[in-house]
C-alpha cells in the first residue's frame, strides 16, 4: 500500500561522516560527503561521548540535520551516528552485501534473451580485473560496417599503362585504428586478334596507394568464328588494409595490358547479361 508522507528507507544502513562538535545543538549529517535524510529519529543511533542516546528526549531530526536537546561543546564527542531502514523489510540490501550465492543460477534465462543482434547502443555488463562495468555494443563488435557495390556495364581497356576501371567504392572509417577488408571480384575476361599471347593487370588502389596487383596471361590458338582469342581472368583480389584514416576513403580498380597490337583488351563484364563486378568494403576492429 502507498504510504503518507516520506516512505521509510529500506534495508540501506549507513555510517554518517565524522561531525566535529562546536557550542550548537545542530549538525549536518552527511555520508559520503553527500547529505543524508533520516526517516525518523528513530531510525538513528546516536552515540555521544561514549553513550547511546535517546532518540526524540536527546535528539530530533530535522531533514538532513540531528537537533542536540542541550548545546554541546568542543569538549563533547559524537562518537557515531548510524541511519537505519525499516527492519520489517529486506528492501535495497547494504553496500557490498550481495555476492554470487544471493543470485539465482537461472536469472538470464531463454525470456531475457535478444531476438536479434543488438543495436550499437545497447549496453553489456563485462568484468574489468573484477570491477563490473558497463559497454556499449558498439565498441566490442568486430564488424563496424559494410559497404557494398555492383557494377554491370561493359567497360573495355586497352591501355599499356593502367585506367580507372568503373569498380570504385567510398567509406569512411569510425576509427584509425580501424581496417578496412577490400574484396574485389571482377567479372573479367581478356582477348587479342592474334594467336599469340598477353599479360592482362588489374590492380586494387585506395586513392593513389596501389594495395594489390593481380597479373594473368592467356595465349592460345585464335577462335575461328571471329578470330580472337579469348581468356578468363581470374582477377579476385581480397587485401587487409590499415588506412590510419577517418576521412571519406575510396577505393577502386584499375587495368591494363602488356600490348596494344591486334586489340588487345581487358574486359569487363562482357556484355550487360554476363554478370557483374562487385567490390566489398569491410571496417573492423
Amino acid at each position: 500500500m502507498a504510504y503518507i508522507g516520506a516512505q521509510p528507507r529500506l534495508g540501506n544502513f549507513q555510517a554518517c561522516d565524522a561531525i566535529t562538535t562546536s557550542a550548537t545543538t545542530t549538525f549536518n549529517l552527511l555520508v559520503g560527503g553527500v547529505a543524508i535524510f533520516p526517516q525518523t529519529a528513530q531510525h538513528c543511533l546516536v552515540s555521544l561521548n561514549g553513550v547511546l542516546q535517546a532518540p526524540i528526549s536527546s535528539y530530533t531530526i530535522s531533514g538532513s540535520t540531528i537537533i542536540f536537546a542541550a548545546a554541546l561543546t568542543t569538549d563533547d564527542s559524537i562518537d557515531f551516528i548510524t541511519i537505519l531502514g525499516d527492519t520489517l523489510d529486506l528492501g535495497v540490501p547494504s553496500d557490498d552485501t550481495v555476492g554470487a550465492a544471493q543470485i539465482k543460477a537461472d536469472l538470464i534465462s531463454g525470456t531475457t534473451a535478444l531476438a536479434a543482434t543488438p543495436a550499437d547502443t545497447d549496453e553489456l555488463l563485462l568484468s574489468d580485473a573484477g570491477t563490473l562495468k558497463r559497454i556499449d555494443y558498439s565498441h566490442i563488435k568486430s564488424i563496424k560496417q559494410i559497404v557494398n557495390g555492383n557494377f554491370g556495364t561493359e567497360q573495355n581497356i586497352s591501355n599499356t599503362s593502367y585506367a580507372d576501371s568503373a569498380i570504385t567504392l567510398n567509406i569512411t572509417p569510425a576509427s584509425t585504428s580501424h581496417k578496412v577488408l577490400v574484396i574485389v571480384a571482377p567479372n573479367t575476361d581478356g582477348y587479342v586478334n592474334t594467336s599469340d599471347h598477353r599479360q592482362f593487370y588489374l590492380q586494387v588502389l585506395r586513392a593513389s596507394t596501389v594495395l594489390m596487383i593481380k597479373q594473368i596471361q592467356i595465349g592460345a590458338v585464335k577462335n575461328p568464328t571471329n578470330d580472337y582469342v579469348y581468356g578468363s581472368i581470374d582477377g579476385t583480389m581480397v587485401y587487409l588494409d590499415s588506412p590510419s584514416s577517418t576521412s571519406e576513403l575510396t577505393y577502386k580498380v584499375q587495368a591494363k595490358v602488356s600490348n596494344t597490337a591486334n586489340n588487345c583488351n581487358v574486359r569487363f563484364n562482357g556484355t550487360s547479361s554476363a554478370g557483374h563486378s562487385t567490390m566489398t568494403l569491410i571496417e573492423v576492429d
